[in-house]
């Protein structure tokens, strides 16, 4: 649990800043070194921002001044603080750490190696090899040998594993329940044992225990390397149906588009009376998609929403979840804008946008996430004018639009700033960061994160810091500290 700082060395000791690979002194505001906490003041800072660190950092002003002035060393409420000239700019403020200071780390009942975590988990007995963190693919198929091996309805999953008479305990483990050992008991029936979940649709992992051994289930063809020779079982609670009536003396029917990177063939239909169907979890967002009947390809001829792409081609959509309109104001003029980005692997060609009074616009569906894009106006990439959130830096800037946000990073003061960043674990530590937007005094950027831990930092006009408002943090192998969030589920 989170342990409190002496409350004259909260917010100093608070403020420890990520050393980055790209990252060398000077451009830290704060770091650690040597058992020294070190603070960089710049000669060059207004009156305001010498207040705003002074406030931050819980520095007096006065000390700030006298450090500014002095040429070595000079004692200032009863301790010796360190001055070092670093250039004609920029002067190095040190003291000693307190020896009271509470610990780099603070644990809860969470599984952490590296960002990589399991939220809340039960306490574990013998743990199953795969301990990995999994997210949904964008299509999934259920491959079972029998029918009866599992169903799925009334949002419950039905879980059957046949035989085993003789055994005494059998559970069900997987990424639906954290892993847990003892959480989901299965109960004995005269084919064997059975349990049932409440599930969402999506991708989960599982295994059985029988007897307290590990085993993926027999009657499952979906599996995936568990990392130690052995492999988990994968089932997907489905949420669609492709449907295409008529063509009785196909031979072949399959279905391709942008969940399968348009790979005819690799994902057939099942025949039916009056046509072919398949049963399968996608992934929430919009896709498109066309049928490949025995090596031609056609548009679901039930389903009213066709779109041509900028080459001419009409391809069949559909959309799970909610709709973002993305918008374009004014180029009344352009004779083609297309939208591209992260959520459709930057086509440039598939999102052809309308024209309207005052611009361009199209609806598209889109999961919850993070997502980059641009516009491509007449053949010439833009980002969004009206969008003051951005990433990348010179000739790669992008676009950066959050849809269903469940976090908001917040840092005040630095009104006279030119750039804000927030950067951390959810995008690899960049360098470039996500862009903040300054609104009455406060830098703000909403972020849509999974559930689980995250380290981040702020950057201020490229100096780095950890966040002055969160009281929890963690060391890193350099001996600095970054801001840990938790997003729960």
């Amino acid at each position: 649990m989170k342990q409190l700082l002496l409350a004259t060395m909260f917010w100093v000791v608070l403020m420890l800043p990520i050393i980055l690979s790209a990252q060398q002194k000077p451009g830290n505001v704060c770091y650690i070194s040597d058992n020294r906490i070190y603070f960089q003041l710049d000669k060059r800072w207004s009156s305001a921002r010498k207040m705003e660190f002074s406030e931050l950092f819980n520095l007096d002003s006065t000390l700030i001044e006298t450090a500014l002035q002095s040429a070595s060393e000079f004692s200032y409420d009863s301790i010796t603080w360190l001055v070092t000239r670093i250039n004609s700019n920029i002067t190095e403020l040190s003291k000693p750490l307190s020896q009271d200071a509470s610990p780099l780390h603070s644990y809860d009942r969470r599984l952490v190696t590296n960002d990589v975590f399991l939220l809340d988990a039960p306490p574990m007995i013998n743990p199953p090899p795969h301990m990995e963190f999994t997210f949904p693919d964008r299509i999934g198929i259920n491959k079972f040998t029998t029918e009866s091996g599992y169903s799925y309805s009334n949002d419950t999953a039905f879980f059957v594993l046949t035989g085993f008479h003789d055994a005494k305990h059998v559970y069900l483990s997987g990424t639906f329940n954290g892993w847990s050992t003892l959480h989901t008991p299965m109960l004995k029936t005269g084919n064997g044992w059975q349990t049932a979940l409440k599930l969402k649709p999506g991708k989960y992992l599982y295994k059985f225990i029988v007897d307290g051994r590990w085993m993926p289930d027999p009657e499952n063809l979906q599996k995936e390397n568990d990392g130690n020779a052995g492999y988990n079982s994968v089932v997907y609670v489905l949420n669609y149906e492709f449907r295409l009536k008529g063509y009785e003396s196909a031979r072949k029917v399959s279905v391709a588009g942008s969940f399968n990177d348009w790979k005819p063939g690799k994902i057939r239909l099942s025949r039916v009376a009056g046509g072919w169907n398949l049963p399968v979890y996608l992934q929430e967002g919009t896709h498109a998609y066309k049928f490949v009947v025995d090596k031609q390809w056609i548009s679901d001829p039930d389903n009213p929403d066709l779109r041509t792409d900028a080459d001419g081609n009409t391809n069949s959509f559909l959309g799970i979840g909610d709709t973002l309109l993305f918008r374009l104001n004014g180029f009344d003029d352009a004779g083609k804008v297309l939208l591209s980005g992260s959520f459709n692997g930057w086509s440039t060609n598939e999102l052809r946008m309308t024209k309207v009074a005052g611009g361009w616009e199209l609806p598209y569906v889109l999961a919850a996430g993070n997502y980059e894009y641009k516009y491509i106006v007449d053949g010439k990439w833009m980002t969004d004018p009206d969008n003051p959130h951005t990433v990348g830096s010179g000739d790669y800037v992008n676009s950066v639009i959050c849809f269903k946000p469940n976090h908001t990073f917040k840092l005040r003061y630095f009104s006279d700033a030119k750039t804000v960043l927030v950067s951390g674990s959810f995008n690899g530590w960049s360098t470039s960061g996500y862009s903040m937007e300054l609104k009455n005094g406060l830098w703000t950027c909403e972020l849509n994160l999974k559930p689980g831990k995250y380290t981040y930092k702020f950057n201020v006009d490229g100096q780095w810091m950890i966040d002055p408002a969160n009281d929890d943090w963690e060391g890193n192998r350099e001996g600095t500290g970054n801001s840990v969030l938790w997003i729960d589920p």
